[in-house]
């Protein structure tokens, strides 16, 4: 059986529709469709491969830096087998404990269930009525094939892409397609040409029937739907890692890789000096463990969790934490426009009436600035009538006791306007009739009985209504239309359209008598115009300001919408996307890329495209676009080198939400697949959302950026003991163990009230870092190793060499490991690393505004990790359990005061450094102003 072409069906008369895809009006015979069911295969769609659960948590524990280490704990595992009195198995069982720490939390965190497919399956009706033998049938949606006739009523979902043979008064929402909900009429009747998703005589698979009902053969089915279309893209997109995901691959890779050289040196050296192996294994051991980060990866998922907390009380939902971050860098934000820059709503914006152009704000009526009195406004009463009567929406208490309206969007727009203005005060008009609105008259009449008389109402087209008028009401009198009025009016009309309002007329005249038939032809004549409504979707109201903050802060801001070219445009102006001029001579200011000629477009023409020429320039605007257009953009972004976060609520929306650096859908509007396949969800559907995401993703960063340097720094006094002992033959100042006991114990919390600073006053006023960025650079390693490092490590030795000095002991004397003089001595250690660790923190809250500026007391969760620190330090120093597990011992209150005087020194070197670096920057900054004021 031959394929069946279908790219101009719609071009078709309905018995040349029957005869391409052979199939008739009573529907396939049952053999037939048996058959096309085993050549098409049935109208389902492909299951993705699975993402294995045992796969993804195998994924944590076998990565650079865990098998880094499995390494170690093998090789403590086996210095224990070889000396089971030293307890190194205490140290592989720790070094396990922080494998598995690392991969619960990652796996934990970062579980991704693929379900974007599934929510689509639940977009698809499981059955379905089609014409089969000439009978109506319901047969399941996997059993239709192309050529089935549907039968298709009211309030169901279409089951598969299909032609119109049928169709009385259909209306469908294409939004799961296309993404804008505005409802689109259907017919049967062939057409010339036009976009494919709004061809008027095609119904497609997973959108609703608003309103009527008709008959339809199928075309396309399963995965040759545009459905299916969509579907294969989303899941055919590869997932790659976000920036933080890449940096933190980085940074373990470079730890570990010098972690894993300086442990084999060392041990070499240890072996050629004649340590032994014993000595030299602990020495090996005892560098890879002091060098590597164990509590780095924990703390920024723990770091990046509370962080999403924050943002979900800012109304975003981060469903991947290391989208947090992502957002903090990204360049580019690609929004849709309904839902999202919109309220996705139409809302009656202005009307004309007496010739004026009155503006509907806020309860209250403006023109040419000046507010209208509640006496001014009487004389449109007959048009507020109109606009209160002639329509079909209804309003209906909910369960909570509040009203709300529905019915077809403008009807409900019309409503509203109403009641919002204070117009539904008085008992409605008993309704006589109607004539309802068809697709060739344009518009809609409804009569009425109104003190003792009959009045029709009637709204619809400009065109269609005008010239049915004979009368104008100005300032509550009918007089005679004249061509110059017609004229004006009609032109006043085009205006709001080119404004990309949707404009309607509204008419009335009085009835002498009840006809016993009401038509056309004896309600909608010799009627009196009352004025023009211009509706739209208007743009949320925080918008704006969100825009002119992406620009602050260097995020270009793309619209890519499947509307209409002129909305999409007038959108854009209203909201400062792009000039004001740019409504008036489009293509002078900006361009507007339709889908039809993105398809035409050359890759290096929309990289062109897609590049400022000069900074501020507006971008252009994306309409009429489909998946496979909005995906395209989105990757030339990405191969441009920017880091993009792409909105949207439609399933139309899910392959490029997957493609992007960082999906974010809507959370009121969105369907489930656009939230399936996003990593934030907006709660409130608001593009300002984004932007408030944006500043807490860069404030995340560089909070990473703080704690990594705190960690760090206690690296260096860690490192140094082990060096001194292989080196220059001093006792071991640290054990292993208390090296864990910083790593895992005293840093974390700390480190963690560092990942929760606040956002600086001027981050949104600096662009995004570059992607070549990196999050260990040259300045951070200097001062985290060199300086603070070295203060600590200085702290912290000095203190083991005073107690040891104290206590008698003179340079070369044997010292046991075993005794109590080792055990106190590296207590002591310990202890000097935990003080310079509470002064490090205060240090690290800035590398720019000194600790007296930021305050002592502005961070609560830091005096909690402090003293958490604190008490680690007295259960690990004075109790017996703590003494058994970490080889320490109690130590005399005297020590611990030189111990706080060295933790102050690095606190005011770091401080001075501060003072230093800020004057010299500023220096560089006038010398800088001073040579471009001259030039």
């Amino acid at each position: 059986m031959p394929e069946f072409r279908y790219h101009d069906i719609y071009k078709l008369s309905i018995e040349d529709v029957l005869k391409r895809l052979e199939a008739a009006t009573g529907g396939l015979s049952t053999d037939e469709a048996r058959q096309r069911l085993s050549h098409f295969g049935p109208n389902v769609l492909a299951e993705p491969d699975r993402y294995s659960l045992l796969r993804g948590l195998l994924c944590h524990f076998t990565h650079f830096l865990a098998v880094l280490l499995w390494i170690a704990a093998g090789l403590a595992f086996a210095a224990d087998f070889m000396r089971p009195d030293e307890g190194m198995a205490t140290l592989g069982w720790a070094i396990l404990g922080v494998i598995v720490i690392n991969a619960v939390f990652a796996f934990l965190q970062e579980y991704k269930a693929e379900r974007a497919v599934q929510a689509l399956h639940r977009l698809l009706p499981d059955k379905a009525w089609v014409t089969r033998g000439g009978q109506s049938v319901e047969i399941a949606r996997s059993e239709i094939v192309p050529g089935d006739v549907l039968i298709l009523e009211e309030g169901e979902r279409v089951p598969a892409d299909a032609r119109l043979i049928e169709a009385t008064g259909m209306r469908v929402d294409n939004a799961a397609l296309t993404g804008e909900s505005q409802p689109k009429r259907r017919t049967a009747e062939p057409v010339e040409d036009g976009h494919w998703l709004d061809m008027p005589n095609l119904v497609f698979a997973g959108t609703t029937i608003l309103s009527g009902h008709g008959r339809a053969v199928v075309f396309a089915a399963g995965m040759r739907s545009e459905f299916g279309k969509i579907a294969n893209l989303t899941t055919s997109v590869v997932t790659s890692l976000s920036p933080l995901q890449k940096e933190i691959i980085t940074v373990t890779r470079i730890v570990a890789a010098i972690s894993l050289a300086m442990g084999a040196a060392f041990f070499g050296i240890g072996m050629w000096t004649g340590l032994g192996f014993w000595i030299s294994a602990i020495f090996g051991i005892g560098i890879i463990v002091a060098n590597v980060p164990e509590g780095l990866l924990p703390t920024v998922t723990l770091a990046l969790a509370m962080s999403s907390q924050r943002m979900a009380k800012r109304h975003a939902l981060i469903k991947h934490l290391s989208s947090v971050e992502t957002l903090g860098c990204t360049t580019v934000i690609c929004t849709d426009k309904t839902g999202t820059l919109t309220e996705n709503r139409m809302k009656v914006d202005r009307f004309s009436a007496d010739g004026l152009v009155i503006e509907a704000r806020e309860g209250c009526f403006f023109t040419r600035g000046r507010v209208i009195s509640t006496a001014d406004a009487d004389q449109w009463q007959s048009f507020f009538d109109a606009l209160l009567h002639c329509h079909n929406a209804k309003r209906v208490r909910r369960s909570d006791g509040r009203f709300v309206v529905t019915g077809d969007p403008t009807e409900v727009a019309l409503l509203e306007f109403a009641v919002e203005h204070g117009l539904a005060h008085r008992p409605p008009l008993r309704r006589m009739g109607e004539l309802a609105f068809d697709a060739d008259r344009k518009r809609m009449s409804t009569l009425h009985w109104s003190e003792g008389r009959l009045v029709a109402f009637t709204k619809g087209a400009p065109e269609s209504v005008l010239t049915l008028c004979t009368r104008t009401l100005v300032h509550g009198d009918a007089v005679t239309m004249t061509p110059d009025e017609r004229t004006r009016i009609l032109n006043q009309s085009r205006t709001f359209a080119e404004q990309a309002y949707r404009v309607l007329a509204v008419a009335m005249r009085d009835v002498a008598h009840q006809p016993e038939h009401i038509e056309v032809e004896t309600i909608e004549e010799d009627l009196t115009f009352l004025g023009l409504v211009a509706m739209m979707d208007p743009p949320h109201r925080e918008v704006p300001d969100a825009i002119v903050k992406c620009r602050k802060a260097g995020v270009r801001v793309i619209m890519i919408t499947g509307d209409h070219p002129l909305t999409a445009l007038a959108i854009a102006r209203k909201i400062g996307l792009v000039p004001e001029q740019a409504l008036q001579q489009p293509t002078g200011f900006v361009p507007v890329i339709e889908g039809s000629q993105l398809d035409g477009m050359s890759e290096e023409h929309l990289r062109q495209l897609l590049t400022p020429s000069r900074p501020g320039e507006p971008d252009p605007v994306f309409a009429r676009m489909a998946p496979r257009h909005k995906m395209r953009v989105v990757s030339t972004l990405k191969e441009m080198s920017e880091v993009v976060a792409v909105t949207g609520d439609g399933v139309n929306d899910a392959p490029a939400l997957k493609k992007a650096d960082i999906g974010v859908a809507m959370g009121i509007a969105g369907t489930d697949v656009a939230k399936e396949t996003a990593d934030i969800i907006l709660l409130d559907d608001n593009f300002a959302t984004i932007v408030s995401a944006i500043e807490e993703g860069r404030a995340v960063y560089e909070n990473i950026r703080k704690f990594t340097s705190y960690i760090l720094a206690s690296n260096v006094p860690e490192i140094i003991p082990f060096l001194g002992y292989g080196f220059i033959g001093m006792p071991l100042a640290l054990t292993i163990p208390q090296v864990l006991a910083v790593d895992l114990g005293t840093d974390m919390i700390p480190a963690l009230g560092l990942g929760t600073e606040r956002p600086v006053a001027d981050i949104m006023d600096i662009p995004p870092r570059p992607r070549t960025e990196r999050l260990l650079n040259l300045p951070l390693l200097l001062r985290a190793y060199l300086f603070l490092g070295l203060v600590e490590a200085a702290v912290a030795m000095g203190g083991f060499f005073l107690y040891l000095y104290s206590q008698g002991w003179t340079w070369g004397t044997p010292l046991s490991w075993s005794s109590p003089l080792y055990k106190e001595a590296t207590t002591v250690t310990f202890a000097g690393i935990v003080f310079a660790q509470i002064a490090n923190v205060f240090a690290c809250r800035s590398d720019r505004l000194t600790a007296a500026r930021l305050g002592w007391f502005t961070n609560p969760l830091i005096l909690w990790g402090i003293a958490t620190e604190l008490t680690i330090l007295a259960l690990i120093t004075y109790t017996p359990m703590g003494n058994d597990i970490f080889r320490t011992s109690p130590l005399p209150v005297w020590i611990f005061g030189p111990l706080a005087l060295g933790a102050l020194v690095l606190l005011l070197a770091e401080e001075g450094r501060k003072i230093i670096a800020n004057r010299l920057h500023r220096r560089h900054n006038v010398g800088i102003a001073h040579e471009a004021s001259s030039s």
